[in-house]
């Protein structure tokens, strides 16, 4: 094995302790954790819990670690490829107005660790696309973890394909004609539903 070759990490349970000085302290993992990712609001970690609750929503096994650096997000058990993205009007910073919702669709060139460089060519590498959109619009009350603030709206990627305003992002409004609006339990069967067209019109 390449002495820099990819490195599966292991499930941690949170009680793993600080090391100082050669001994565990009474500092853990956990509170890094909620040090670090409590604003659940802020972009970055709002796009990670994106990600998590599609898994959960797809019967993924999230005592398997999320791929940090995969060419697409999440793998479901039936093998679909999934790429999440997120949005919210609502951000941790003080705001004047909201947020303009825009999704990124950029295409990518995935890194091959089996040759340890990127691909030559960029392109889309899931199957289907889901955009997760945090809709609460009041800061006093505005909870991600409570799904009925969500809404997800989700295309094949030959469908995003065909987009040809632009290739690099679709805005809230450009989506709506392409997609519907739907709830947290209706998106596995959406998925499922737009992997068939995926293949059909591929």
């Amino acid at each position: 094995m390449h002495p820099l070759s990819h490195i599966k990490p292991l499930l941690k349970t949170g009680n793993e302790g600080i090391i100082v000085n050669g001994k565990v302290s009474n500092h853990t993992l956990l509170d890094f954790w909620r040090w670090n990712v409590s604003d659940i609001l802020s972009n970055a970690t709002r796009g990670r819990l994106a990600e998590f609750l599609v898994a959960l929503a797809t019967n993924i096994d999230i005592k398997e670690v999320r791929e940090e650096w995969g060419p697409y997000d999440l793998t479901t058990p039936e093998g679909i490829k999934l790429e999440i993205k997120s949005a919210a009007y609502l951000q941790s910073w003080e705001q004047n107005v909201v947020s303009k919702i825009s999704f990124s669709t950029k295409l990518a060139r995935a890194w091959d660790w089996e040759v340890d460089k990127r691909s030559a060519i960029a392109k889309r590498h899931a199957d289907v696309y889901v955009f997760c959109l945090l809709k609460h619009e009041d800061k006093q009350t505005i909870n991600p973890l409570d799904l009925t603030h969500w809404d997800f709206y989700v295309l094949s990627t030959t469908e995003l394909n065909k987009y040809e305003r632009s290739q690099h992002s679709i805005t809230l409004n450009s989506l709506k004609r392409h997609a519907s609006a739907i709830g947290y339990n209706e998106l596995l069967s959406e998925i499922v539903s737009k992997n068939e067209l995926n293949h059909t019109q591929a």
